[in-house]
């Protein structure tokens, strides 16, 4: 047997070598690229509807331009697109190659019998194919020749021998060719030039770069990359720092100047190049916050005095003469909602109620550009500081929410915005259509219950129902049906809500058929009712705000006198059921009973995140028994049968002290003594062992 090395001269095995490489690249490209981003895409989310256009209502079109440029990832898809174009050619050589190649010598296959023929099915074969394909019966037919029929003729005369004759079948059967051991090539996927004495340097180096430098270059990269950032979407180091500068006693503002804590990594590369802006930031705020925040950014410097007065300029939605200012603003502006996150994990991890509650307040501040103490009436568009003031009638001690302002009579309202140094009556009109798009949560009632039992009871485990509604500002809306405010428990075969789960689809999706309970013009005016239709949230109305962003709402329990959060927060992402007639949406927060029994004074806060002067707060009492045995006689429908006594079961209950049914001889020989035996378990249920727990909340 020899063996020859032959190089691919003609390009029949590169194919193979090529593939090979791209795929080890365009493999985690392609996954890193396409794989399912943590932020939702939200183009078509449906929005609030509305023609107000801020001041620099061009460099925010400008800067979502920018983000939505740089979500593409231009340079990548170029790369994936040529790539890919190339491995199909590779794959494609690979197929014609494979056409062409050389088929592994079959006798079946070219007699054209199957594998399961007998011999005598084989010679019987074999006497039809020599009378049309011998040499000297043959008939030659268009372009064969007699070589060629010669050639045929030998391998059908071989592939008989191998399956009749007995030393050829041995070959045959022992090195897969009638002939026996056969000489074979090892083909290199590689042309001979590439290791010739001129060019195999350059070979190797490239093969050295490629493998040793690149390669793990990219790898390492793109590894260490995804390790860098916290599940937030914030550097490590950004988070680091702003756990640096976490405090217990944090406020609105002072979250502010803590959020200020991740600038570094934006501007302290140019912080040569930012002498004096720092300056410019200061004087374009200064008599729009308050002093403390000036003698606060006395005390920075650099680029975390830079960032702190950036995003003090986007909260009171100052605008600079410099466009570059600008940018920067509703950058830092964008990056703080990632920041804030970062900041509310923190806060959770302490378990403290006013940081958690300062950092879900100020996001809405940042959402909505309001400076905190600022007035939520400034949610509204065309709504200024001055017609603010007019309308809460400077010196108020407090803000007055879009609830209040919309819970005005309509002539007194008109009364306050149109006129002089006001609204027109298009711009006011806007304003309320707004305004009554705005979701609300209206909490209807909120009670704690054990699934399948009457009252809770220490250790069990619990849930904090919270039936909810959204009513818009200014909507009345009709009473509550108070079969929607009771929770039964789920069937015992539907799994999906024994477990938890939500089902494939919801009742938004199956298009109930109810009719509104409140006439059709107040629904249209409501403006709830474009959500009908789609499973989709609508998005926030921000108009000063530079990405498009869903509003959510976190549900928490806390200890008002400790003031530390009790159960971890509850979001809610989405409404089970349609909105557009009012109904009421159930939540449940889960979590574990008190060891002892007592009762649990709480304090509910519901919170949203895009939207100011709509979070709601509650005391609620949880109110816990001790567990008892059931000392009652049971109900018809509560029986269990008891077990035979003669049974296994009725073994291990008699064992345990339990009645067991007696068998008909034994009870025949002890009737007398049974009834003497018999105890009377018509007593009365213990009070208190059926305790109520719907705990409505009294608001605060």
């Amino acid at each position: 047997m020899s063996t020859d090395y032959n190089y691919d001269e003609q390009g029949q095995f590169f194919p193979y070598f090529v593939a090979t490489m791209l795929l080890l690249a365009l493999g985690p490209v392609t996954y890193s690229t396409f794989a399912p981003s943590k932020q939702t895409g939200l183009q078509n989310n449906p929005r609030i509807e509305s023609t107000f256009k801020p001041a620099d209502y061009d460099h925010i079109e400008q800067h979502k331009r920018k983000k939505r440029k740089e979500s593409r990832r231009i340079k990548r898809m170029v790369f994936l697109a040529v790539g890919w174009s190339l491995m199909a050619y590779m794959i494609y050589l690979i197929v014609t190659a494979s056409a062409l190649a050389p088929k592994i010598w079959d006798p079946y296959v070219i007699l054209g019998i199957s594998m399961s023929a007998t011999e005598k099915a084989i010679k019987s074969h074999y006497r039809r194919l020599s009378i049309k394909f011998h040499p000297d019966k043959v008939k030659l037919e268009g372009n064969d020749t007699m070589e060629a029929a010669n050639e045929r003729w030998v391998q059908i005369t071989k592939a008989y021998k191998a399956l009749t004759d007995e030393e050829i079948r041995k070959n045959y059967q022992e090195y897969g060719h009638p002939d026996g051991k056969q000489s074979y090539s090892i083909g290199i996927a590689l042309p001979q030039w590439t290791i010739a004495d001129g060019s195999k340097y350059y070979v190797l180096a490239f093969y050295g770069v490629m493998f040793g430098i690149v390669l793990p270059y990219y790898v390492g990269k793109w590894w260490y990359g995804t390790k860098r950032y916290t599940k937030d979407g914030v550097l490590m180091e950004t988070a680091g720092r702003l756990f640096k500068a976490f405090e217990e006693d944090c406020d609105e503002k002072k979250a502010v100047e803590i959020l200020s804590a991740g600038g570094l990594e934006k501007f302290k590369k140019d912080e040569k190049k930012m002498e004096g802006q720092e300056h410019i930031v200061e004087s374009a705020i200064k008599g729009k916050v308050p002093s403390g925040v000036m003698k606060a950014l006395g005390k920075m410097d650099g680029w975390k005095r830079k960032t702190y007065g950036l995003l003090w300029a986007y909260m009171t939605r100052t605008k600079f003469q410099d466009a570059k200012l600008d940018a920067e603003k509703l950058d830092v502006a964008q990056e703080a909602v990632s920041w804030n996150n970062s900041l509310l994990s923190i806060a959770l991890a302490f378990s403290i109620t006013k940081p958690i509650l300062s950092a879900m307040r100020i996001n809405q501040n940042i959402v909505q550009a309001i400076p905190p103490g600022g007035s939520p009436l400034l949610q509204l568009p065309y709504f200024t500081e001055e017609l603010c003031e007019r309308i809460e009638e400077f010196g108020a001690k407090d803000h007055w929410t879009i609830q209040r302002f919309m819970g005005l009579p309509e002539e007194k309202r008109r009364q306050l915005c149109i006129g002089k140094d006001g609204l027109t009556e298009q711009q006011y009109e806007e304003a309320m259509s707004v305004a009554q798009k705005i979701p609300i949560l209206h909490v209807e009632k909120t009670f704690f219950k054990v699934q399948g039992e009457k009252s809770v009871t220490p250790n069990a485990i619990c849930q904090l129902v919270l039936k909810v509604r959204v009513v818009p500002a200014g909507v009345k809306p009709p009473p509550v049906d108070p079969k929607d405010l009771e929770d039964e428990d789920p069937a015992e075969d539907d799994v999906d809500a024994l477990i938890g789960r939500t089902p494939a689809k919801s009742k938004t999706q199956t298009g109930s058929s109810e009719k509104s309970p409140i006439p059709t013009n107040e629904v249209e005016k409501s403006g709830l009712l474009a959500e009908s239709g789609s499973s989709l949230p609508t998005l926030t109305h921000a108009p000063f705000f530079p990405a498009a962003a869903l509003p959510k709402w976190h549900v928490f329990l806390a200890d008002r006198r400790a003031g530390r959060m009790i159960i971890a927060p509850m979001t809610i992402l989405q409404f089970p059921e349609k909105t557009d007639n009012f109904q009421v949406q159930t939540f449940k927060l889960q979590f574990g009973a008190p060891p002892n029994a007592g009762e649990v004074h709480f304090q509910m806060h519901l919170v949203c995140d895009s939207y100011l002067g709509t979070d709601y707060k509650s005391s609620i009492v949880l109110k816990v028994d001790e567990q008892r045995m059931f000392e009652g006689r049971p109900r018809e429908e509560d029986e269990i049968s008891e077990p035979d006594e003669d049974s296994l079961a009725g073994l291990l209950a008699s064992s345990q002290g339990k009645e067991v049914k007696r068998s008909a001889h034994h009870h025949h020989h002890h009737d007398d003594s049974d009834e003497e035996d018999e105890s009377d378990t018509d007593g009365e249920e213990e009070e208190g062992s059926a305790t109520d727990t719907d705990t409505d909340s009294d608001e605060d």
